[in-house]
């Protein structure tokens, strides 16, 4: 394959391969733990409103971190796709191109690499910018317009600590005395000495967060403008994935049949088309919406750059990087379930494609576009689609919660109480809404693993890859020994649950400027081949 325009863009061959020193990126407002407080008397309306919204767009906004053309700069929804990427089940390919590299042999570790430096300053850049918007009302304001704003701003605090106290300590329940990462709020005043805080006392922060944002949206008579923003729905949504990760069953049951009230899945005929890509489909609670200004700051740093394998400026189509489905979990989806074809097999073939073209060319998985589109290859995934195939605007939205996710909450947190009701609970959903043919038995599986193959299949690539395997406790099982693969020879390989790998290690320059980090130490990269004996207990 000769040089693209995206390879250009990468300056260096070390830069293209993301494994960099991230001296040129610089968190916004300084040092990454800098909550720069500004307070003030009140904010007034139209200001207040534009930090606000800027809250939003920063979710995914493409060069919002570094403000260089770096590929794997798109805000949390890259650190969602970083999450898929390191997990078993989705595969990119080996290549100079893959900025995802560290992702995929798990050198992402490495305390000078910009993926988990972006993984890490994200969050606490927006942890920053929630604390300045809060501190800057009146504690005692009674205005519903700023407390429905305020309660949403703190409801995102909840979900930025939640992607770091996930990626930084085991699960709750085994771990919660253990140190996680530095609390830091519009109080925080000490941030060059600001220690780990427990597990045990993140979670207190975020469901405090999270019942502020219940208890003021589930009362506010104000509308949310569109689903990129957070309503009452949300709110619970986010405090049943933090309730499930507790092992608190009745109240995370509680939570998602509270946020999933007001929404139905989508239909087998709506996911028998390239989707997932429009906020207004009426199965997403919550979504990020990219719009056509908005991905001009970077047609290359969006989720249709990397995920989507439609788009004519993007990356994974160029360079023949496409997200693929792991063959081992592939292999176990029943033929009857429509979720078969949002993946090609290994001839390329998958019902999802029919009727398709790309400037007129019928046969979109073969076709080849030089610098543009390069053939698809086995697995590669068309569940995500594009408003057009072909597009060059990249202005695809992506869903950040689903109806979909909160029902399999519902029935995993009822299988710890009631195997009958649980599974009705996925057998109703997946009969009606995926496969006719579904039967929880039929696999053989236990219940909760039944149901985490489902949230595997189901909710793939939206960025719960990794949280669900810390989450349950399980290993990471990429390969099988004696069978085919189609990760990659440098990415295959397995990893216990216990390891220590599995933690994310704190950024060169946090532990420069925050001198109370104490690193997470234990495990090591993993090599090629290891554990070949392992099982996950879905794919085996």
């Amino acid at each position: 394959m000769k040089l693209n325009r995206y390879f250009t863009l990468a300056l260096s061959a070390l830069a293209f391969s993301a494994c960099v020193d991230f001296e040129e990126a610089k968190p916004q407002g300084g040092t990454m733990l800098a909550s720069q407080l500004q307070t003030t008397n009140i904010v007034a309306p139209t200001r207040a409103e534009a930090s606000f919204n800027g809250l939003f767009t920063d979710l995914g906004k493409p060069n919002v971190f570094s403000g260089s053309d770096r590929a794997d700069d798109w805000g949390f929804l890259m650190i969602n796709f970083s999450n898929d990427a390191e997990s078993a089940d989705l595969v990119i390919a080996d290549s100079g191109y893959n900025w995802f590299s560290p992702c995929g042999d798990w050198s992402s570790r490495n305390a000078d690499y910009a993926n988990p430096y972006m993984r890490y300053g994200n969050p606490y850049n927006l942890i920053s910018k929630v604390n300045t918007f809060v501190s800057s009302f009146p504690e005692d304001t009674d205005d519903e317009k700023t407390l429905n704003m305020i309660a949403q701003a703190r409801a995102l605090r909840a979900y930025a600590y939640y992607n770091l106290v996930t990626d930084y300590q085991f699960n709750y329940q085994i771990a919660k005395n253990e140190p996680a990462v530095p609390i830091v709020t519009e109080e925080t005043t000490n941030f060059t000495e600001n220690p780990r805080a427990t597990v045990a006392e993140v979670y207190e922060l975020m469901l405090s967060d999270l019942g502020y944002a219940v208890q003021i949206l589930d009362a506010s008579t104000i509308a949310r403008a569109t689903k990129m923003f957070i309503n009452a729905d949300v709110a619970h949504g986010l405090r049943a994935r933090v309730y499930l990760t507790m092992g608190e069953w009745d109240k995370a049951y509680a939570d998602a049949q509270a946020a999933a009230k007001n929404y139905t899945p989508a239909s087998i005929e709506e996911v028998s088309h390239p989707s997932f890509m429009d906020i207004s489909e009426h199965n997403w609670l919550w979504g990020y919406d990219m719009t056509t200004d908005m991905a001009k700051y970077g047609l290359a740093q969006t989720t249709s750059s990397w995920l989507r394998s439609f788009s004519a400026e993007a990356y994974a189509p160029s360079c023949a990087v496409y997200a693929c489905i792991n063959n081992i979990l592939y292999d176990k989806i029943a033929a009857t379930d429509v979720r078969k074809g949002w993946w090609v097999d290994l001839d390329l073939k998958s019902p999802l494609l029919e009727g398709l073209t790309w400037d007129g060319d019928g046969d979109v998985a073969n076709l080849t576009i030089p610098d543009i589109k390069e053939p698809f290859i086995p697995y590669t995934n068309v569940k995500f689609g594009c408003y057009t195939c072909g597009t060059t605007k990249n202005d695809e939205d992506t869903p950040l919660m689903r109806v979909e996710e909160m029902i399999l909450i519902m029935a995993e947190a009822k299988a710890h109480s009631n195997e009958a009701e649980a599974r009705k609970i996925l057998e109703d959903f997946v009969k009606q809404y995926r496969d006719p043919s579904y039967n929880s038995n039929e696999r053989g599986l236990k219940l909760l693993d039944e149901i985490w193959f489902q949230r595997r299949v189901e909710l793939w690539g939206e960025g719960f890859g990794m949280k669900d395997v810390r989450r349950l406790q399980k290993p990471v099982v990429r390969f099988h020994s004696g069978q085919e693969s189609n990760v990659p020879d440098a990415f295959r390989f397995n990893v216990a649950a216990d390891d220590g790998w599995m933690l994310l290690r704190f950024p060169q320059r946090e532990k420069n400027t925050n001198f109370a980090i104490v690193d997470n130490t234990g495990g090591n990269q993993p090599v090629a081949g290891q554990n070949p004996e392992l099982k996950d207990g879905v794919t085996d």
